[in-house]
């Protein structure tokens, strides 16, 4: 491979510090998220690699000019056989590397704003469906408190339903976040951001809480450890989502039988928009509920007015599957390819 361009190099210095420094520490703390902006940057490098067959000696900021970006959209849909929404969500992650990226230097500052006129797929609106409240009833009813695992799963389904919050902000709970013997107990949620809120806890809810912590916690509870902790690694590691969702589909499975209301495919959110639609049920206006379950948006909160004026029970859109696995800090390869010059992961078939 011939000899790399400054420009290349310097732009290949860019993608690894933003995805190694400022997405994790400026961005967001969402493995997930993070995962995103690393996937679109290996698809993107790698279409400039095999299919305009650029190399790190004619990797420049061209690269990353409309014209290359909207002909990759393409690429993404016809090869890769990409959704318009998966589509919609690498460009959204292009665009958040190209902001960084002209935030360095104001010779880049144009690939950025030659980006956001790019025009997003259109998309089908997916309506959203929690549970109703004879599911969620037959669901708490499920778990056996009697059992260590049967307590620990109850109080993890009343909590998550109590609060409305998302999967990760309740397994990133900690004891310190928890004030239940406070005159009006609550537990304080670290959302997207890094934003903070202070969820109010009902005496339900608090009983089942004080419960399974003295089982699981002891006496004095670590205030670092988490709530909802690993087995296999102890009070101070969190729980994965693959156990929640083994969890809750074992759960999801024995209460069907009982209401045909509870989906076998039973996933964490579909508690959060329960509790989003009985709130309005019960005469709490979107103001109030946005601000509980953390949007920034109160359009985005909007989107939940679906759940009670349509009664059809339709599952929710399913999220991309959440798989843990073990992924090496960083990815080392073949330094003579065009990946491999910039850091990210080659191009899988």
């Amino acid at each position: 491979m011939n000899r790399p361009k400054q420009e290349a190099i310097e732009i290949s210095r860019h993608i690894s510090c933003f995805l190694s420094e400022y997405a994790p520490l400026q961005l967001t703390n969402s493995k997930h998220t993070l995962k995103a902006y690393e996937t679109a940057l290996s698809l993107f490098i790698g279409y400039l690699e095999t299919v305009k067959k650029v190399q790190a000696s004619s990797f420049d900021k061209h690269c990353f000019e409309r014209t290359m970006i909207e002909e990759w959209l393409v690429w993404l849909a016809i090869e890769r056989g990409c959704s318009p929404a998966t589509c919609n969500n690498r460009l959204a992650a292009i665009r958040t590397f190209l902001k960084y990226l002209g935030s360095r230097g104001p010779r880049f500052l144009y690939l950025s704003n030659e980006a956001s006129g790019i025009v997003s797929r259109k998309t089908q609106k997916k309506k959203v469906s929690g549970l109703s409240r004879d599911a969620v009833k037959v669901l708490m009813a499920s778990p056996d408190p009697e059992t260590n695992t049967g307590l620990r799963d109850l109080a993890f389904m009343v909590f998550l339903y109590a609060t409305a919050a998302r999967l990760d902000e309740v397994l990133s709970l900690k004891i310190k976040h928890l004030h239940l013997g406070a005159n009006q107990p609550y537990a304080i949620v670290v959302g997207k951001g890094d934003k903070i809120r202070s969820m109010s806890l009902l005496p339900k809810a608090v009983s089942h809480m004080k419960r399974y912590l003295k089982e699981y916690h002891g006496a004095v509870p670590d205030s670092e450890a988490y709530v909802f902790y690993s087995r296999n690694i102890g009070p101070r590691g969190k729980m994965s989502q693959t156990a929640i969702s083994k969890m809750l589909k074992k759960h999801a499975f024995k209460a069907h039988d009982i209401c045909p209301d509870v989906p076998l495919d039973l996933h964490a959110h579909q508690f959060r928009h329960a509790k989003a639609s009985h709130w309005l049920e019960d005469g709490m206006n979107i103001v109030q509920i946005s601000f509980l379950l953390g949007h920034e948006q109160l359009q985005t909160t909007m989107v939940y007015l679906d759940i009670t004026t349509k009664q059809e029970a339709q599952a929710l859109a399913t999220l991309e599957d959440e798989k843990d696995k073990n992924v090496p800090a960083k990815w080392k390869g073949n330094g003579n390819t065009l990946a491999g010059f910039c850091g990210v992961a080659p191009l899988k078939k």
